[in-house]
């Protein structure tokens, strides 16, 4: 095959990011997803399939078959896992990855986001670090990507955010019922409502429409394309370029490298299960931080024989996603007005400052739930099948409110993606190993905001409340998961340096969420493309200077 400048792993939020930036800087790019083109078709609205295939993002890949994983629990025991199942932790295999079928929250860190350790100090039995790089240095990339994919929304009303030097580019959508409710609430107790941002048109942009409302979001494609992703934005842009090729259905096995220690390429598995080889001056890999460490750990070299960039055993540790208290309320009158995507209104009023908390997490109401949804969610008084139980579902599904948010968790060593010695997948690669559980203060913070979620359910009106808290067992990863190849300045602590390249390679980059060296109490999709706009500048000004290659 020709050779190319760049190869890119990985066609998600941030590897799309990257494809667009370096192939309008005039590189050569491969780009490989190892899924294919999905749209709404791929995935019906349908209450059935929707309980079939509950994890978020599964109907967009990858199948059930040839695709395992292996989750230990905290007791030891081992437990083979399909992507369709909880524990495996899954994210979309397609382009645009689970920027297709996401909820589409886009948020900025909080300048503490990046200081955790300087703000929280060093919580026994973490890991917790500073980021080697401040809000200050991303403010102007989540400012490039809120305009360049579209965000809609207004965070005037949050006291507590960092500070923008733009308004986002597209008003809110007009609230619901339930948000006005909650919005209410939420001032009478004093706290600071507002406007979710959304990577979703409330009027035209672009291009495409404007979102129609439905009910039917997380975990579908959009049918009128207004919610906003790689797949419709960064990524058919790089293509129109001429400089980027994308190749679908590929699954790369390995990172290539010689003997002077640089990247020259990688192998892949075409559609057809044929191995391939692609040369590149440099290698990208955004495989999200479960796969993009998996990769790493398989590229053994005599140089490397642990794995690239893991001579200080970081790659996979520090495995993170967001722990979701959950509260929903019962409420005398009906609340359901059909008005989708649902989630409008949020609080940052608990993302940190709580006394004793280290940490904390924005809380907002949930989206919409189609009714078979909502029985996975019944509370514990209610049966699960029988007349009662129909008879909850009908007082109950439009009567009731449900709010949350993403717990900003601590990361922890023993937390970790590994290679299985035993199972392989279709290819006869060693497949993922996930290990460890959640820290105690993870659990704490939780709790904290669960109560806060009751509170404020309360206020609004709620006759009886029922809660859902996580526990300290099991890792977490999921769609936002991160921190397996975190960023740092010194390699004996870290896998790669602030600009997203591994310490000991001089053309290797780790472009996703697994650089997060925390998590934030936030949806992470827009800082995980920030983070791709600066590291793809990067390496721009670096090329530019001779210094990648």
């Amino acid at each position: 095959m020709k050779h190319v400048n760049v190869v890119i792993v990985g066609a998600g939020a941030a590897g799309g990011v990257v494809a667009k930036e370096l192939a309008e800087g005039g590189l050569d790019v491969v780009l490989l997803e190892r899924g294919g083109w999905v749209g709404p078709n791929d995935c019906r609205k349908d209450d059935l399939r929707n309980q079939r295939t509950s994890v978020l993002g599964h109907p967009f890949g990858p199948d059930d078959e040839g695709n395992p994983r292996v989750a230990v629990d905290s007791d030891g025991t081992e437990l083979v896992l399909r992507p369709s199942e909880g524990g495996y932790q899954n994210n979309a295999a397609c382009v645009g990855s689970g920027t297709v079928s996401y909820g589409a929250m886009a948020w900025r860190f909080m300048e503490r986001d990046f200081r955790m350790r300087s703000t929280y100090g060093a919580v026994e039995g973490s890991t917790l670090e500073d980021w080697p790089i401040s809000y200050s240095d991303l403010e102007p990339y989540y400012e490039k990507a809120e305009w360049e994919i579209g965000v809609s929304g207004d965070v005037d009303g949050d006291p507590f955010k960092a500070p923008r030097r733009r308004r986002l580019p597209m008003p809110p959508l007009a609230g619901s019922r339930e948000c006005e409710l909650l919005r209410a609430a939420a001032r009478r107790l004093g706290w600071h409502p507002f406007d979710v941002p959304m990577f979703r048109n409330s009027v035209p942009y672009q291009g495409r429409q404007a979102c129609m409302r439905c009910r039917w979001c997380v975990g579908h494609a959009c049918e009128v394309d207004a919610k906003n992703g790689t797949q419709n934005t960064v990524i058919p842009r790089a293509l129109a370029t001429g400089q980027c090729e994308l190749r679908t259905r590929c699954h790369t096995a390995t990172i290539l490298v010689d003997d002077g220690g640089k990247a020259t390429g990688i192998e892949y598995y075409d559609t057809d299960g044929r191995l391939q080889r692609q040369t590149a001056d440099a290698v990208v890999v955004s495989g999200a931080a479960i796969e993009s460490a998996r990769l790493l750990l398989l590229s053994r070299h005599r140089l490397f024989p642990n794995g690239l960039g893991n001579r200080y055993d970081w790659v996979g540790r520090n495995l993170q996603g967001h722990s979701y208290p959950r509260v929903a309320g019962l409420f005398a009158e009906e609340i359901y007005d059909d008005l989708g995507p649902g989630s409008g209104v949020a609080l940052c009023d608990f993302s940190h400052g709580n006394s004793g908390i280290a940490g904390g997490a924005m809380i907002t109401n949930e989206f919409l739930r189609s009714p078979y949804q909502f029985v996975q969610k019944t509370p514990p008084w209610t049966p699960r099948w029988g007349l009662e139980h129909k008879r909850f579902m009908r007082a109950g599904y439009r009567f009731h409110i449900s709010v949350g948010g993403p717990v900003q968790e601590m990361p922890m060593w023993t937390s970790r993606v590994t290679l299985d010695s035993k199972i392989k997948d279709r290819f006869g690669l060693p497949v993922v190993r996930i290990e460890g559980g959640k820290h105690p203060k993870t659990v704490e913070t939780a709790r904290f905001i669960t109560a806060r979620c009751e509170r404020w359910l309360k206020e609004a009106g709620a006759a009886r409340l029922w809660s859902s808290v996580p526990g300290i067992k099991g890792a977490s990863g999921g769609q936002h998961q991160a921190g397996t190849c975190r960023m740092g300045n010194d390699p004996k602590t870290s896998v790669v340096n602030r600009d997203c390249r591994v310490h000991d390679m001089p053309n290797l980059f780790v472009i996703d969420g697994s650089v997060h060296v925390t998590n934030g109490g936030f949806n992470p999709a827009l800082t995980i493309m920030a983070v791709a706009y600066r590291a793809a500048a990067g390496i721009l000004s670096n090329w530019k200077g001779g210094g990648v290659r």
